[in-house]
């Protein structure tokens, strides 16, 4: 047992990289996930940018490689948008905006450093309340990211699709809540065999399933152990609400007329994520969640999954408070709550056994940036 814990930087959006790393030292992580989201994107949550992404060279690369190896830490790079779907022009920007990000993760050694890129693949809704929608998603899908896989897999850079189906993304008065393809098992399989590639694969998050009263488990054990990268630390506490009693446990709770509603006495959510009663946490901190961590990990061990497991900090009671004190404490108590099961048993307790630093050697030639119509 030796599997890395990292953190995902979405949670401190709001210091610049240095504090960042400083931060990630204290915690006591093995890595960082660096979000790098366009400054200029339309995503409201959970956003951070980390990187100077339009001007990223091959000197920066080197210096970036120095800076993590110098505190002990290992990276990645993500940026989670709508490349299927939503509005054209920004639909166009989120699939050059990934292109600059494969790129980075070229100049930084690509799968040779184990420096992978994040991306949503989002969800075309025009397609999806035609007939057979959602095989027309998945054709859209393969139009889109052949080309953009076919040129990770020639810069030796693996893409990673995380999968939270982004129930929130539109406004509550839209009945489905499903806005992210690959936010189920069987969507994965079959982007994965659409696109044969082994330049992609997912970051796994727990989470997710457990509000769509799925084992994560089960999930692992039916998945291919060979598409999943990495493992996002993230759970989820289901709520035994009006809500859940009035609308059920299948469907979104819907928004409808407010006087109507206030009549029957019906609830409503309070915001576009609110309509699956759930609460986002960290394990180990502050209350029971609903899932067995234990169960999860031993299965992950038993497929011989060696990846990293990502701290995402989305919870309620840690990053939502607005309160970085309380944010690190939420990352510092999800670290005590792995090692168990992660590190062995040594004379200082649970640790980790130092791996590589990131290779100077295997930074790559320099590149121009591409678009997607280049490809």
């Amino acid at each position: 047992m030796n599997n890395p814990i990292w953190l995902m930087s979405s949670a401190f959006d709001k210091l610049g990289l240095n504090e960042l790393i400083e931060k990630a030292k204290i915690i006591g992580v093995q890595g960082i996930d660096l979000c790098v989201f366009r400054r200029d994107g339309t995503r409201q949550d959970h956003t951070a940018t980390h990187l100077e992404y339009d001007s990223f060279g091959l000197e920066d690369a080197k210096r970036l490689i120095d800076q993590f190896n110098g505190a002990s830490l290992q990276l990645s790079l993500g940026a989670f948008e709508n490349m299927i779907g939503g509005e054209p022009e920004q639909r166009i920007k989120n699939q050059n905006h990934l292109l600059k990000l494969i790129r980075i993760a070229h100049l930084l050694g690509g799968d040779a450093n184990n420096v992978k890129v994040g991306t949503f693949v989002g969800y075309n809704h025009e397609l999806g309340i035609q007939e057979n929608g959602f095989q027309k998603n998945l054709d859209e899908y393969k139009r889109v990211f052949e080309p953009i896989v076919k040129y990770a897999e020639s810069l030796g850079v693996t893409i990673l699709y995380e999968n939270c189906p982004m129930e929130g993304w539109r406004s509550a008065a839209y009945t489905s809540t499903y806005n992210n393809l690959p936010g189920v098992l069987a969507a994965r399989k079959l982007m994965y065999a659409s696109i044969p590639s082994t330049a992609h694969g997912e970051i796994y998050d727990p989470s997710h399933d457990i509000w769509q009263h799925t084992d994560p488990a089960a999930v692992i054990a039916a998945s291919d152990i060979s598409r999943i990268h990495r493992i996002h630390v993230k759970t989820t506490r289901n709520l035994m609400n009006k809500g859940r009693v009035e609308w059920g446990g299948m469907y979104p709770m819907q928004q409808v007329d407010v006087t109507l509603a206030n009549k029957a006495g019906v609830a409503q959510p309070m915001s576009d994520w609110d309509r699956h009663h759930y609460e986002a946490m960290l394990p180990g901190f502050g209350g029971t969640d609903h899932m067995d961590w234990r169960a999860f990990v031993d299965i992950l061990q038993e497929k011989a999954f060696d990846g990293p497991f990502e701290i995402e900090n989305e919870a309620k009671n840690s990053k939502d408070t607005g309160n970085l004190a309380a944010t690190i404490q939420g990352y510092e108590a999800a670290v005590r709550f792995l090692s168990p099961m992660l590190w062995n048993l040594g004379a200082d307790g649970y640790t980790f056994k130092k791996g590589e630093p990131l290779s100077i050697s295997s930074v790559r030639q320099d590149i121009p940036i591409k678009t997607i119509g280049d490809l």
